[in-house]
């Protein structure tokens, strides 16, 4: 009993320490952005601002354009968390309970498509987006992501365990197939569809390669390129940086804090099956 007693200490004193070493970067970017610039300067570095100035959010903001940039990082990701969990959830539901020639080879090939690096395909990609004339349009950003396999892969495991009984019966009764899918499989899917969300939402808001590359127009530019610049022309502001860094932050913490239960239980299923 004392055994267990000291191992269960000793875990929880493990993932506190886990905790704070994966929580200190956020909390010096915060601290960060309410320093002064001559804090910022001071070695020894301070843990807590000596005045700290939340001032320094407002004027960072108002400097920049990046309300223009938060509404086509919200635009882009949110249409690509709808692409992805529409297509992902069909695609999913197919590979795994339907029966047909080829089903496993196509589903390698998904598999294959996740080992590519993004940049090797960066070039095909592109000219591709210029012949449906989608280079600086949301769209060229939106579609190659949508066209990922991580998405059929994780809901092809959630469902593999989901009893095919229910969907024989379904189809008994006289339900037709999207009826099944949209009534009997879908409901189901609540947990593996939120992973999909917090996954896919937290890719497209932080990404930065696949959109500098396709935007040419500054009013179209996601919220990273707008950092980018923002940060080489206030290089010497750097509380300034820190602070719409923070700031950037605030959505993807709001979109997992709502959705982190259904999150862990996804991850969990669909590596159990």
């Amino acid at each position: 009993m004392a055994d267990k007693v000291i191992q269960r200490r000793l875990l929880i004193g493990v993932l506190f320490i886990a905790s704070l070493v994966m929580l200190f970067p956020l909390y010096w970017l915060v601290t960060g952005a309410l320093k002064t610039e001559v804090e910022l300067m001071r070695i020894p570095p301070t843990l807590w601002p000596l005045e700290p100035r939340p001032q320094n959010f407002i004027e960072a903001w108002s400097v920049g354009d990046f309300t223009r940039y938060t509404f086509n990082s919200l635009i882009i990701a949110a249409g690509t968390v709808i692409g992805v969990v529409v297509s992902s959830t069909m695609a999913g539901y197919a590979l795994a309970k339907y029966r047909f020639r080829g089903r496993t080879v196509f589903f390698s090939f998904i598999l294959l498509t996740l080992l590519i690096p993004g940049q090797s395909t960066a070039i095909p990609l592109y000219l591709r987006m210029r012949d449906l004339s989608l280079l600086n349009n949301p769209l060229g950003v939106i579609l190659p992501a949508v066209a990922g396999g991580f998405g059929t892969f994780l809901v092809r495991q959630y469902l593999q365990a989901f009893p095919s009984e229910l969907l024989d019966a379904a189809r008994i009764d006289g339900a037709g197939e999207f009826r099944i899918f949209a009534q009997i499989v879908v409901p189901h899917l609540g947990p593996v569809i939120a992973t999909l969300v917090i996954i896919v939402f937290m890719a497209s808001w932080d990404s930065f390669f696949w959109p500098l590359i396709v935007l040419s127009s500054p009013g179209n530019y996601t919220l990273p390129i707008g950092i980018a610049l923002f940060q080489d022309q206030y290089v010497t502001t750097r509380s300034y940086v820190l602070a719409v860094s923070a700031l950037a932050t605030v959505p993807v913490l709001v979109v997992f804090a709502l959705a982190q239960r259904h999150f862990i239980e996804g991850i969990a299923l669909s590596g159990l099956k």
